[in-house]
């Protein structure tokens, strides 16, 4: 068990994470828990098998108020946030001139706002990015006041039927309001794990009180930031930071699918977002460059920053994020390979202290997605 920092913020559960032995460390200005007691592989495979309680709280919160917000921040992203349905959530990303990627977001249309949540590093410059470009077209509204929990896992959903029956009624990627252990609550059904599961915007004072009660049952174990992130590793899930930032397009990190057709080229509401005239031209004519999965053909993890080069040494791209993968049992990773070395099954090497070891590319995600659709 160890202290955070002096400099460093806390999220509601603190005290709860102190008093269940987590190990603390730092991570986007917060002190938070990479791993309990029963260490990262344990946490991991209680997500993929049981359900996984993770401590989100460090994530910015956010609400969009007035009738011109989607519209607004159809502005400043290339996703379809006006033809969005009460109750239905989105995954976006602002972009700036050049095309780059500023942050990765979950946007939700509630009865009278946008809720949207985004990644703790950044929630302060897109708190002042949303102020700044659209602060005249709506109200921006950040929510430090709550917390966030995610429950994650095939049995997230049996237990936290017990706290609240109406949650089953949800399919992945919609939200609703629900009372939890006496909170009033945001639950959508999305997560960042590749299983089903939860998330869970609830009053900040509210929310050890309702991780105890998640915690109190049977299928339920809480989980660090250890697991988080070799669950969304082998989900094909981006970090951002890691696998996309400024220096990559939409397009180069093969997030097209996140680009609905209406805003794509020759759309009905096509480009009007920052770096539309970068991004749009990419549909047509790929980049030299572009994301990919990777399994390692040695067991051995090749680690983020890892050179990726050819037979002859030659450089090809570099490694964004890579595990050995408890689930798939051999090392993944993620990275940026020349367009005309990222085809399916392409061999080529990454460079770990000195030796070369053979990778092969590989269809993403590596272990199957097992959301609930309905």
């Amino acid at each position: 068990m160890s202290a955070p920092a002096a400099d460093l913020l806390t999220t509601p559960l603190h005290a709860l994470h102190l008093e269940l032995g987590a190990k603390m460390v730092p991570f986007a200005g917060y002190a938070m828990p990479v791993q309990y007691p029963a260490g990262i592989l344990a946490e991991h495979r209680q997500c993929r098998e049981g359900a996984a309680l993770f401590d989100v709280s460090h994530m910015g919160q956010l609400k969009l108020l007035g009738d011109e917000a989607a519209t607004a921040l159809e502005s400043l992203v290339p996703q379809d946030i006006v033809g969005l349905a009460p109750g239905k959530q989105r995954y976006a990303f602002f972009t700036n001139a050049a095309g780059g990627l500023l942050d990765d977001l979950m946007v939700t249309r509630r009865a009278d706002h946008l809720f949207l949540v985004v990644n703790a590093a950044c929630k302060d410059a897109d708190t002042r990015h949303l102020i700044t470009h659209i602060g005249h077209r709506c109200t921006v509204v950040p929510l430090p006041d709550r917390a966030l929990l995610a429950l994650q896992g095939p049995q997230a959903v049996s237990a936290l039927r017990w706290l609240n029956e109406g949650v089953t009624a949800l399919t992945f990627m919609t939200g609703g309001d629900f009372t939890l252990a006496g909170a009033d609550c945001f639950v959508t059904r999305s997560g960042y794990t590749g299983e089903d599961g939860f998330e869970i915007s609830v009053p900040a004072d509210q929310a050890e009180a309702l991780a105890r009660a998640l915690l109190s049952l049977p299928e339920v174990k809480p989980a660090g930031l250890g697991a988080r992130d070799t669950l969304r590793l082998e989900a094909g899930l981006c970090l951002y930071g890691h696998d996309i930032d400024t220096r990559t397009t939409p397009i180069e990190a093969g997030l097209n699918w996140a680009i609905q057709k209406v805003r794509r080229p020759g759309g009905e509401r096509e480009g009007g977002y920052p770096g539309a005239d970068v991004i749009g031209p990419q549909f047509s004519t790929p980049p030299g460059v572009r994301r990919v999965g990777l399994v390692g053909l040695e067991r051995v993890p090749v680690r983020e920053g890892a050179p990726l080069v050819d037979a002859d040494g030659r450089p090809l791209g570099r490694v964004t994020s890579g595990t050995l993968g408890p689930t798939v049992g051999q090392p993944v990773a993620m990275g940026y390979l020349a367009a005309n070395h990222g085809a399916l099954h392409h061999e080529v090497y990454a460079e770990v202290r000195g030796k070369r070891l053979p990778m092969r590319v590989s269809p993403m995600p590596f272990a199957p997605h097992r959301y609930h659709r309905g």
